[in-house]
């Protein structure tokens, strides 16, 4: 039974038999992945499914004879700053504000194994 997509702007589609998924479709792809629908779920799930599909075979449909593959559709330029070494922070300033230090290193707690 071919399901009827109902589209986010309130109009309705029309199943396109290329598209049409059964809701035993939905029920056995469901079974396959191990997920266990109820029957809302499986109307709910059938119809989506339907609309992506829908989807799908509107975009396999356009002509697209002659167009180069892309991967972007803009030409990307290197977003990124230059890297450029820059000054650090003070190590005294910062153990300074360290809750606890040992040496010149922040001594944090032991979080596994036993101390050595």
């Amino acid at each position: 039974m071919p399901v009827t997509v109902a589209l986010y702007d309130g109009r309705v589609d029309q199943p396109n038999p290329r598209t049409s998924i059964s809701p035993a479709e939905v029920a056995h792809v469901a079974r396959l992945a191990r997920l266990a629908l109820s029957e809302e779920e499986l109307s709910m799930y059938t119809t989506q499914l339907a609309a992506v599909l829908g989807h799908a075979a509107d975009i396999a449909a356009l002509d697209i004879e002659g167009t180069p593959p892309t991967a972007h559709p803009f030409p990307l330029a290197d977003v990124f700053r230059e890297d450029e070494p820059r000054p650090g922070l003070d190590r005294d300033e910062v153990l300074s504000q360290a809750p606890d230090v040992e040496g010149p290193y922040f001594r944090i707690p032991r979080i596994m194994g036993d101390a050595p």
